[in-house]
């Protein structure tokens, strides 16, 4: 649960099974195994494709590094992966 506190920050309250992933991202190894699970099947190439379309410039490298945790994911670049593999963002939040 999120809230404003009374100087106007947002606050919220960390889930009890919360735990510090290592990386530059949360959400690299949930787009790695989606993207895996997707039928037909979608490699990290088709992808990079799939959200060029949409205007992202993402390379299969960086793909690669994001399923890896390695790099970082502006919120833009979740939303366009998820559209793309016909997702929400936030199903590639969870774990």
């Amino acid at each position: 649960m999120c809230e404003f506190s009374t100087l106007g920050l947002l606050q919220c309250a960390v889930p009890k099974n919360f735990a510090p992933r290592e990386g530059k991202n949360i959400c690299g190894s949930a787009i790695r195994k989606l993207r895996e699970r997707h039928r037909p099947l979608v490699t990290q190439d088709q992808l990079a494709g799939k959200v060029a379309v949409l205007g992202i410039v993402l390379d299969r490298t960086a793909i690669a590094k994001i399923e890896s945790g390695q790099r970082g994911v502006a919120d833009y670049e979740l939303a366009a992966i998820a559209y793309a593999l016909g997702l929400t963002v936030s199903s590639l939040l969870e774990p």
